[in-house]
């Protein structure tokens, strides 16, 4: 196996350039079993979570990573737990916003899916 946090690192840089520039691509990245937890509200498949993705009231976004880390989450198969923290710069605002998100990735061929992601912001 490929170390797992140089996987876990192209996972997360394309994850973020990709909800940058087109947030309807990240469609590709989720299954029907997927779940997201958004500040706390859950969606399911890949259809509801690209709708709540592109539903976010904001065009721009850019996410700095702060922290990555990465472990495996299973001894039968190569998935893994990314977590990350970062500030989150949306439209024209000069105050990033603290977030955390956690990535459970799973195998899918050579690449991974999205299996679990739970976003928070960070406030105080």
């Amino acid at each position: 196996m490929a170390d797992i946090n140089v996987i876990a690192k192209q996972f997360v840089d394309f994850y973020y350039d990709t909800f940058a520039k087109s947030r309807a691509d990240l469609k590709a990245l989720y299954r029907p079993n997927s779940m997201l937890s958004f500040e706390g509200s859950q969606f399911q498949g890949a259809d509801g979570i690209t709708e709540k993705l592109l539903g976010l009231p904001f065009q721009k976004v850019q996410h700095k990573v702060t922290t990555l880390d990465a472990q495996p989450s299973s001894p039968a198969v190569a998935s893994m737990i990314v977590s990350v923290t970062g500030l989150l710069l949306v439209d024209d605002s000069e105050n990033p916003l603290n977030f955390s998100q956690v990535f459970q990735l799973i195998p899918d061929g050579t690449s991974y899916y999205v299996f679990n992601d739970i976003f928070r912001l960070n406030y105080g």
